[in-house]
């Protein structure tokens, strides 16, 4: 073979192989827990590192009532921890039971969350509140030493909130829960406040919640 041709069989066999791209291979996601791959494409790298998780309890042979609570339940959770997961660093796997005698739905230190059969209920709001509560919100020892006065104390949670509100502005709390921004009530609930609800827990924790 000739000098010339030898150069042009190599330059093909180069560019035949080569730098590749490689690519992930995609496997079914289950409606039960959320990892980093349902995170926006911007927010892909730092879901990554998120460390919440859940699954759902669900019955071998569910009923119709079971069944549409299980899809309303896996919405909420699949975008309340996904929120967490984009903007805070906070860990905690997390158990779901659907029981209908439960009034609303609550949220355990166990990392356990039960949802009631109440519909109105089975929202991203509810679940944000909830996983709060398993994070350390109402239920933990640190709760008690920095809350349990009636306005929380942590330094950092208080110079967040008077960044968003303004210098006057304090966290309250009583009953287990926290305002504003504490996700209390279905009218509360916007973009808006629900990522400051996530930064003010993730705060609460660095305050040693």
């Amino acid at each position: 073979m000739s000098p010339r041709k030898a150069l042009i069989a190599a330059l093909t066999a180069a560019l035949l192989v080569g730098p590749g791209v490689a690519q992930a291979a995609t496997t079914p996601q289950t409606t039960s827990q959320v990892t980093s791959a349902t995170a926006p494409a911007p927010t892909r790298e730092r879901a990554a590192a998120a460390t919440i998780t859940w699954s759902l309890v669900r019955a071998s042979n569910p009923t119709e009532d079971q069944r549409t609570a299980y899809d309303a339940i896996t919405r909420a959770m699949n975008a309340a921890v996904a929120r967490y997961n984009n903007l805070s660093d906070l860990g905690k796997t997390i158990t779901v039971r659907y029981e209908p005698g439960v009034p609303t739905a609550d949220g355990n230190i166990n990392g356990t969350i039960r949802f009631g059969s109440n519909r109105s209920y089975m929202t991203e709001r509810t679940a944000l509140h909830e996983i709060a509560h398993t994070i350390g919100v109402g239920t933990s020892s640190g709760w008690s030493r920095l809350g349990g006065g009636g306005t929380w104390t942590g330094g950092q949670a208080t110079a967040l909130v008077k960044q968003y509100d303004g210098s006057g502005a304090k966290i309250s709390t009583g009953g287990g829960h926290f305002w504003p921004y504490g996700l209390n009530f279905e009218n509360e609930m916007s973009n808006t406040a629900a990522d400051r609800h996530v930064h003010l827990v993730a705060a609460m924790v660095r305050d040693g919640l």
